[in-house]
C-alpha cells in the first residue's frame, strides 16, 4: 500500500493529450515540418524539450527547436478553455486522501497550465502539493519529475505509487523506483503501457477507484 499517490495531471487527470498533439502538429507546421498527428501523439508525455529531437532530428531541435516549443505553448493555450477534467478525478483525490495517503498532483508544465487545472479539479484544498516546470530540471522519460513529487511529500520511492497515462510516464516512474498504475485515458493501449512498466492498467478513473484495492495505490 503507498502512502504517498503521485497523480499525473496531463492526459490523467485532465484530458488534454489530443489538444497537445494538435498543437504540436500545427507548431511543426508553421516551421516548416509537416508530421502525421498520430506519430506526434506516440510522443505525447514526454518532455516538449526532448519530443522535437525524438520527432525529427538534433539539427532540427537546434536549429528550430525554440521557435517549435514556443508556437506550441501559445497554440495550446488557445484551446486550454476545451480542457475538461476526467470523469472521477476529483473523487480519486479525495478517495485517495481518506485513505490516509499524500497526495501530489504531478506535471511539468508552465505554471500558468497548472494553475488553470488545480482551478479545473478544484483541487487546491484537496492535494498536498503540486509540480510544475520549475522543480524538474530533466522531463519525462527522465525521473525529474517523480523526484520532486517524492521531495514535495516528503517520502520515500518505497512508500510511493504513480498514476499515469503514457509509457513515459511509466518509464519515469520506474527509473525512480515507484510503481505505476496506468489508465488508458491518454490514447494508449494496454500492451504499450505494461510494456513501458505499468503494473495495472484500467479503462477510466471510475474503473481504477472501483478496483483500487488491486493496486498499489490501495
Amino acid at each position: 500500500m503507498a502512502r504517498t499517490a503521485i497523480l499525473d495531471i496531463d492526459g490523467t487527470l485532465v484530458d488534454t493529450n489530443y489538444q497537445h498533439a494538435l498543437a504540436w502538429y500545427r507548431a511543426f507546421r508553421q516551421s516548416g515540418i509537416v508530421l502525421p498527428i498520430w506519430r506526434i501523439h506516440r510522443h505525447i508525455g514526454m518532455g516538449g524539450d526532448q519530443v522535437i529531437a525524438a520527432l525529427t532530428d538534433e539539427r532540427t531541435e537546434e536549429e528550430k527547436g525554440e521557435e517549435i516549443r514556443s508556437a506550441e505553448k501559445a497554440l495550446y493555450m488557445a484551446m486550454i478553455e476545451e480542457v475538461e477534467p476526467m470523469s472521477g478525478s476529483r473523487d480519486l483525490i479525495k478517495r485517495l486522501k481518506d485513505g490516509g495517503a499524500t497526495v501530489v498532483l504531478a506535471s511539468s508544465a508552465k505554471g500558468s497550465e497548472v494553475e488553470h487545472y488545480l482551478d479545473l479539479l478544484d483541487a487546491r484544498e484537496l492535494a498536498d502539493d503540486w509540480t510544475m516546470s520549475d522543480d524538474v530540471e530533466a522531463t519525462k522519460p527522465e525521473p525529474d519529475l517523480v523526484k520532486a513529487a517524492l521531495e514535495k511529500a516528503g517520502a520515500d520511492a518505497s512508500e510511493a505509487a504513480m498514476l499515469g497515462d503514457t509509457p513515459w510516464d511509466c518509464e519515469a516512474a520506474s527509473r525512480a523506483g515507484v510503481p505505476t498504475v496506468a489508465l488508458m485515458t491518454g490514447g494508449f493501449s494496454e500492451a504499450e503501457l505494461r510494456d513501458g512498466g505499468a503494473v495495472a492498467v484500467f479503462e477510466s478513473i471510475p474503473e481504477l477507484i472501483e478496483r483500487m484495492d488491486e493496486t498499489p495505490l490501495a
